[in-house]
């Protein structure tokens, strides 16, 4: 009988970690050239400070208790251990700060969905920028990495995390509904938005805008007619792409339903798709408030490829796939 491996977790053999360690190299050698430093952090930290974090988007995966009784769990993500290091080692330091990183997260996952509960990211985090520089510096970063590792037909969906629960909160809708709501278009499902705002008291108008804005998407998003409330997030959007290279410019799709999974994000966010696969290959976005919760009040932009993916959706272009 073979020895089982828990659900959600895999061996990877001799011949895709040397793929796997090409496609970290390929990123790593971009994320340096752009003045990144690589950074390691503990697996493990103290739950106090994964909970301080706020990372409400994704919950702490896997807790465990250290020799002394001590609470502590597995990252989920390193932008909040990364704010840790920032804090704590470059409280004096110049702004702005550049860290990069190749290393394994951990969530919880849900049983029979054939998710993975260990999966390795590869990111930077660029810390005390100017928001729109910082957003501009990562997305470019971002995309030559991408381009590095091999990849071709990706695309950036971008989008401000503030906007729908703005609309939200001036239907009148109070934190719990919004949090089911926001929960429905984190996970991009179009038939569950519908039905949490049938559920709720709204007005035609209201219904009608809610369900529609998290369809919006591409320039055609910059240019329709929109609520008050819509218009200052598009014009950030819009004066996003248009400070880019024009090469990596082309590659954004403004979409006015992009909203995180991760909690601290505050403003601009963004997604890479690939037509080779049917799931973000890399997410990330701006973040006003997490630094503060750490006693160091600066703002921060960061993202994170999963690699896995990566590798997935480089295998699905080279056989000519387009989604899965």
């Amino acid at each position: 009988m073979n020895a089982r491996i828990p659900s959600g977790t895999r061996d990877v053999l001799p011949e895709e970690r040397a793929e796997l360690r090409r496609i970290e190299s390929s990123l790593l050698g971009v994320f340096s050239e752009a003045g990144y430093g690589e950074v390691s952090t503990p697996t493990v930290e103290y739950q106090e400070t994964l909970q301080r974090a706020g990372a409400t988007g994704a919950p702490l995966s896997y807790r465990v208790l250290g020799e002394a009784g001590e609470e502590l769990a597995l990252r989920s993500d390193m932008t909040v251990p990364i704010a840790r290091v920032a804090s704590s080692r470059y409280q004096d330091a110049e702004m702005p700060l550049r860290f990069c990183y190749v290393a394994p997260a951990y969530r919880a996952v849900t049983p029979n969905r054939g998710q993975p509960r260990e999966f390795l990211q590869a990111g930077v985090e660029l810390i005390g920028a100017d928001k729109t520089i910082g957003c501009s510096e990562a997305l470019t970063v971002l995309c030559r990495a991408l381009e590095a590792s091999g990849l071709r037909d990706f695309y950036v969906g971008v989008g401000d995390a503030s906007l729908y629960p703005a609309l939200l909160a001036s239907c009148g809708v109070g934190p719990a509904d919004s949090e089911s709501v926001l929960r429905e278009l984190a996970d991009r499902d179009y038939v569950g938005i519908d039905r949490e705002l049938a559920s709720l008291q709204l007005t035609g108008d209201q219904a009608a805008m809610l369900a529609a804005v998290p369809r919006m998407r591409g320039s055609e998003a910059l240019t329709e007619p929109l609520d008050d409330l819509l218009a200052k997030p598009v014009q950030t959007i819009s004066e996003l792409i248009e400070s880019l290279d024009a090469d990596v410019s082309a590659r954004m799709i403004p979409d006015l339903g992009r909203f995180p999974r991760m909690g601290y994000y505050s403003d601009i966010v963004f997604e890479v798709y690939d037509p080779a696969l049917g799931e973000p290959i890399a997410s990330g976005g701006y973040y006003a408030e997490l630094l503060g919760r750490f006693d160091m009040p600066v703002g921060g932009v960061g993202f994170a490829i999963d690699v896995d993916l990566l590798h997935a959706a480089l295998a699905g272009e080279e056989r000519g796939e387009t989604g899965r």
